[in-house]
């Protein structure tokens, strides 16, 4: 068993990169990667923890990506290392400006007269400015008494065209495969369903992602049902994709998921990995 997804304080995270393997371990996972958004940081912590368990420790991350359908695309780098190719260059360029997002944020709140500061919101990072996020600002709007959870934030005040939203830079997915596969990565859709889609135009987005580059969806996602994990592996199959999953595991963001086992009955493959592998560019 394996898990490809999960998230640390680098990003959305509430636990340490190095507690991730530690996590992984006790799940009986024989392999994890780390994907914080637009971040490669906690990969030399979580990779020696890793070591000291005998965990094998996949280098990743999570990009958030434009797309023409509803909402946007988050998209799985793996095997990119910090000072590696382009992606890392890139990957800095989209952290500079979530910074700028992230006060403008804050400053929107303020403006809707929400009893929150952005010095509150680095706190629920932990003291992290670069890993700031919405789940963070939701968090804070909890804490300030203005929202009642974490979803009621977001479905208040900091969801897609909600009043305190605020854009942040995104590349095209097309752009993310390439950068990946300039940077000896793979890249891979996360949690399929997001975008809105089933059926035939679904299967018509992951074959203009197959064309564009892509590797692999992630079939195997901690929230799907039994029956969907059977659906997208199957069109991961008609595709020619590799057929990966993980948890998404965010801790206390996400607290239904668990490392390795999602909601209890998520049990990624471990023959994923090696296939994925088998993708990379030569």
């Amino acid at each position: 068993m394996i898990d490809l997804h999960t998230h640390s304080t680098v990003s959305d995270g509430s636990d340490p990169p190095h507690r991730i393997p530690e996590l992984a371990a006790e799940a009986g996972c024989s392999a994890v990667a780390l994907t914080d958004h637009d971040s490669l940081a906690g990969l030399p912590e979580a990779r020696r923890r890793a070591a000291e368990l005998g965990l094998t420790l996949v280098p990743g991350c999570e990009v958030s990506c434009r797309w023409a359908g509803t909402g946007g695309m988050h998209v799985l780098v793996y095997f990119v290392e910090d000072d590696g190719g382009p992606l890392p260059s890139e990957l800095a360029r989209l952290r500079a400006d979530r910074l700028a997002r992230n006060l403008r944020l804050a400053e929107r709140l303020g403006e809707l007269g929400l009893p929150l500061t952005y010095a509150d919101v680095v706190a629920e990072a932990g003291g992290e400015e670069a890993g700031v996020g919405r789940p963070h600002f939701a968090a804070a709007l909890v804490a300030a008494g203005a929202a009642d959870s974490i979803q009621d934030a977001f479905d208040r005040y900091l969801g897609d065209g909600r009043p305190g939203y605020v854009p942040k830079a995104r590349l095209e997915p097309g752009d993310v495969a390439r950068l990946a596969t300039a940077s000896g990565g793979v890249a891979v859709l996360a949690h399929p369903f997001s975008l809105g889609l089933t059926g035939r135009e679904l299967a018509e987005a992951v074959s203009e992602l197959a064309d564009s580059g892509f590797s692999g969806i992630e079939a195997y996602y901690g929230r799907y049902s039994p029956d969907q994990r059977r659906q997208l592996v199957d069109l991961a199959a008609r595709e020619g994709l590799v057929a990966t999953g993980g948890s998404d595991y965010h801790g206390t963001v996400k607290p239904d998921l668990a490392v390795g086992t999602g909601r209890g009955d998520l049990s990624v493959p471990d023959r994923v990995l090696p296939q994925l592998e088998g993708r990379r560019p030569a």
